[in-house]
């Protein structure tokens, strides 16, 4: 009677500790590429010496009682702890009213105070929903109150108005607008947008 052919014993505890080998460091090159993906950071060049941190791509929003009031996007900024402030470029702002109306803010820079959540924007900066567009050099904006406001004149207009003003501050909540010096108004079908 034949015997039955056994492999070697030796030959197989080096291929089950070859292939666990070769299986272990694929895991271990998998898992630590997904990682570095995932935590890595794009990181914002800046001039300002005072900057703590520097982010790309910003995006931040508040909420208050539950109710988002505004989401704040920017391109890149940076962190000013001692004054607690972001310092911010290419901004965006969308505030949320409560008739689930909108109005989008856009500028070329801007500051905002972390504590507080006051902003204040300049640069070509734009207001607008979908009836009114409003430009002026500078805005702010009051987070406690839910008001912006600016020093600077600006010009608003609509669908077949102009106004423009020294100043104007206009609330949020209530919708209310108040403009302030040097205050001139063009009506007619022809007002451009």
């Amino acid at each position: 009677m034949a015997t039955p052919y056994k492999k070697p014993t030796k030959i197989k505890i080096i291929l089950l500790a070859t292939i666990t080998i070769a299986l272990g460091s694929v895991i271990a090159v998998y898992i630590q590429s997904r990682s570095d993906t995932n935590v890595r950071q794009q990181v914002a060049k800046s001039e300002a010496p005072d900057a703590t941190l520097l982010v790309d791509k910003i995006q931040q929003t508040a909420t208050r009682d539950g109710k988002k009031e505004w989401i704040l996007e920017a391109s890149s900024g940076h962190m000013v702890d001692e004054a607690q402030q972001l310092i911010l470029k290419d901004v965006k702002v969308t505030f949320f009213l409560d008739d689930n109306s909108e109005i989008l803010l856009t500028a070329d820079q801007g500051r905002l105070e972390t504590n507080s959540k006051d902003m204040e924007v300049s640069g070509n900066v734009i207001l607008k929903n979908n009836e009114y567009k409003l430009l002026t050099d500078t805005l702010s904006y009051k987070h406690k109150g839910r008001v912006v406001f600016s020093k600077s004149p600006v010009k608003i207009s609509g669908t077949s108005a102009q106004v423009a003003a020294d100043s104007l501050k206009y609330d949020l909540n209530t919708k209310k607008l108040t403009l302030q010096g040097g205050i001139a108004t063009t009506i007619g079908e022809d007002v451009p947008l």
